[in-house]
């Protein structure tokens, strides 16, 4: 797209009527706090929905395998980012991604909210899976369209944005977490009904609030292209469905199998992603040294992302199974637990954004907040096995320990998350800039396509274990990442 273009949009999009900002940021806004009020609304539910007894409403599914499933749903929404993207830059556009999204969305929590099928329920992770992969990165790029990139107004505008996301994210679970208790469907039944919300909200204000935003297609396919790439699809499409009837009836694709082909490709992606940037003709020696730097940030995130996403599979099955819930004259849904995250970020990032700018040239590096980062998540994990060594592995736990455990990984996120997407614009190369953005993105997916290995391993009897073995070993590589830190800012070439 030409800088003609690109004004051309901003020119199209009322300038004032959000808080100072462009209209068409009240339409993102809302569009995005719907989606994630039913995403995050699902997934707090989600875990117990698979395990518990089909008599409690669930689908009876074993526990291990059950948190296995959760943590490749979440690696495979990650991973279907960057067909959201491709999709959004090479076909249709972002803001028709953004709706096709959003409908299919929807349709996966309906599918959820039919009673006790198994087979919908696999229905829905598709659905839900490629509806968010459309939806979650082509909404937050349409923010930066309808801002021009010398407008200082900008980082607020995504700093505003990001309190939609978070304000879904702590609302539902709380309304979910309640209504679980009498239904799951019911509870299913509400996120699409947020994302139906959602939906209206994008289609009825779209076209007088984000003008042009979204509507055109950045790199579109050549007259030439198109023949070829959709015979490509439609033939990858029809060998995958033939794939799937062979081997689920012969018995060779099952769960298991499965939950290990995504766990092989949450870190074969991101390999080539590494070896394709460095080895290209297009990429200089300094962006390939910063290539190298990248590496090992991006293995710290792996590692930090593996324990904040046991919030919402190893934490909850612990604050179901292992936390008094009864708590000072209240019943506390073991759903509730996941508004923490969100509540302790919008407490929080405004309290560390502020420490950043204060601190100047004295703040820590990139490296050293990786590795703070990471200390902070090993920590969060440690903390978690303290009751059990007080007081037995089948005591019930004091609900103020998970609470301290959520809290302390949420000051590990504020350190390394922002600070990642900041040093994955800073160290792309700039034939690679988008997809340097996509592979931080993959380190999450790699981090649940790993989770869904270790998952199989915790236990009542081998929680202190597990706790402390994973915990152990973040702290090690947070002191490891931080000795390493002049080594990688050499390779850095400038950057801090």
């Amino acid at each position: 797209m030409s800088d003609i273009n690109k004004q051309k949009i901003v020119d199209s999009v009322p300038q004032k009527g959000f808080f100072g900002h462009p209209r068409g940021l009240l339409t993102l806004f809302f569009t995005e706090f719907w989606e994630r009020f039913s995403y995050y609304g699902m997934r707090a539910i989600l875990v117990f929905y698979m395990y518990y007894e089909v008599s409690k409403g669930g689908l009876g599914l074993d526990e291990h395998t059950s948190l296995a499933i959760m943590s490749i749903y979440g690696s495979l929404v990650y991973m279907s980012g960057i067909i959201g993207g491709w999709l959004a830059d090479r076909i249709f556009g972002t803001s028709n991604a953004v709706f096709y999204g959003g409908v299919l969305i929807m349709l996966g929590h309906i599918a959820l909210a039919i009673p006790g099928s198994i087979t919908m329920f696999f229905v829905s992770m598709v659905l839900i899976v490629l509806g968010t992969g459309l939806l979650k990165p082509n909404v937050s790029s349409m923010v930066g369209d309808i801002y021009s990139e010398s407008d200082n107004r900008r980082d607020a505008g995504f700093s505003i944005f990001y309190m939609g996301i978070n304000l879904g994210g702590f609302l539902s679970p709380l309304i979910l977490g309640e209504v679980m208790k009498y239904s799951f469907h019911l509870g299913f039944g509400i996120a699409a009904v947020g994302m139906f919300f959602g939906l209206v909200v994008f289609i009825f204000t779209k076209k007088k609030n984000l003008g042009l935003a979204g509507t055109y297609v950045a790199n579109p396919l050549a007259p030439t292209e198109k023949k070829k790439v959709y015979t490509m699809i439609g033939l990858g499409t029809l060998l995958i469905v033939i794939l799937l009837a062979i081997t689920i009836p012969a018995g060779v694709l099952t769960i298991d199998t499965f939950i290990k082909l995504v766990g092989i490709l949450g870190f074969l992606i991101p390999t080539v992603y590494f070896i394709v940037m460095y080895r290209s003709p297009k990429t200089t020696a300094t962006e390939r040294s910063r290539i190298i730097a990248f590496i090992p940030l991006f293995l710290a995130a792996v590692m930090f992302w593996s324990i904040q996403e046991q919030g919402s599979t190893i934490l909850a099955n612990f604050a179901d199974k292992r936390t008094q819930l009864e708590f000072a004259g209240l019943t506390i849904s073991p759903a509730w637990f996941q508004s923490l995250n969100p509540l302790f970020i919008i407490i929080f990032a405004p309290v560390f954004a502020w420490l950043w700018v204060k601190l100047g040239n004295r703040q820590p590096s990139i490296p050293q907040k990786f590795s703070l980062g990471l200390l902070l998540a090993g920590l969060s994990f440690l903390v978690i096995l303290l009751p059990a060594y007080f007081g037995g592995e089948h005591s019930l736990v004091n609900p103020l320990w998970l609470v301290l455990s959520y809290f302390i990984v949420v000051l590990g996120e504020l350190c390394l998350s922002p600070v990642g997407l900041s040093a994955a614009t800073k160290l792309a190369p700039a034939a690679f800039s988008a997809q340097t953005m996509s592979l931080w993105f993959l380190s999450n997916a790699a981090a649940q396509a790993l989770n869904a290995q270790i998952v199989k391993f915790y236990t009542p009897e081998t929680e202190m274990l597990y706790f402390g073995v994973i915990g152990g070993m973040a702290i090690i590589l947070s002191i490891l990442l931080f000795l390493v830190t002049p080594i990688i800012q050499r390779y850095m070439k400038g950057i801090r």
